[in-house]
């Protein structure tokens, strides 16, 4: 899902037979995606630089897609142990191929988030098993939302009624206790991830995305610790743009490829 008005940010686009191979991370990862419908951009690497993994973590990626934001946060880390759940086999099939071709371990599970929690063991994710969750949900509320044509692409963007709990429900279940969820959402459904999070979650930290500096948020990324006590935080936004039309420095680093761990000054 990409950042409304914004275009991708990747560089180096090939488009052969329905499928382009975008450069991200300044050229350190490339990934095949389809050239229409659902595909990774802003959203995805701003969710992989706010996500914080060490080597050896446990990490799953909800809503994977074709895998963008659990590679690109691999590559930054290292070799964390990753799950990626899409529920498009198509899209999983195409993330097993990216992770292959930017030599990154994965293991990809073509489920859907909702399963039952037996379903989610048999993949390798039992209860009480992930170091961090990072996960990109369909945000586009139906009764506002005219949904797409393409199915794949209303299947990523449009959320149904249970959708933000049945997935924060999942995180939940598989998260260790004080392991972090990382999330990216639509910025005016923020009272909507707040209710969600109220059981189970607490610590939360919540920054906005414009993409103007001088315009409302368009996104905001949460970050919320299973069982956090402490105190909610409301961190300064970053602009994709700022009024000379330069990048905030902090972006300029995540899409160079050079880290930068947004949810810093909350940790």
């Amino acid at each position: 899902m990409n950042c409304g008005p914004m275009s991708d940010h990747a560089t180096g686009t090939t488009e052969v037979t329905g499928i382009t191979e975008d450069a991200f991370l300044d050229g350190r990862l490339r990934l095949r995606q389809p050239g229409s419908g659902h595909r990774a951009g802003h959203d995805a690497m701003l969710l992989a630089a706010a996500t914080a993994a060490r080597a050896g973590d446990r990490v799953v990626e909800l809503g994977a897609g074709v895998g963008a934001a659990g590679l690109a946060l691999a590559a930054r880390v290292g070799a964390i142990k990753l799950t990626l759940v899409e529920i498009d086999p198509a899209l999983a099939a195409l993330a097993r191929e990216n992770a292959a071709a930017n030599a990154i371990a994965a293991d990809v599970a073509a489920l859907d988030v909702a399963a039952a929690a037996s379903v989610f063991a048999a993949h390798g994710m039992p209860p009480d098993s992930a170091d961090a969750v990072l996960m990109n949900p369909p945000f586009n509320d139906a009764t506002r939302h005219r949904a797409s044509p393409d199915a794949a692409r209303a299947t990523a963007h449009v959320a149904g009624p249970a959708t933000l709990e049945d997935w924060i429900a999942a995180s939940r279940r598989i998260l260790k206790s004080g392991a972090a969820l990382t999330l990216i959402w639509r910025a005016d459904g923020l009272t909507e991830v707040l209710a969600a999070l109220a059981r189970g979650f607490g610590s939360l930290a919540i920054l906005p995305v414009h993409g103007d500096q001088t315009k409302p948020a368009i996104r905001i990324l949460v970050r919320a610790i299973k069982g956090g006590k402490a105190p909610t935080q409301l961190l300064a936004g970053v602009a994709l743009n700022d009024e000379s039309r330069t990048l905030d420095r902090r972006l300029a680093a995540i899409w160079a490829g050079e880290a930068g761990l947004l949810f810093e000054r909350a940790l």
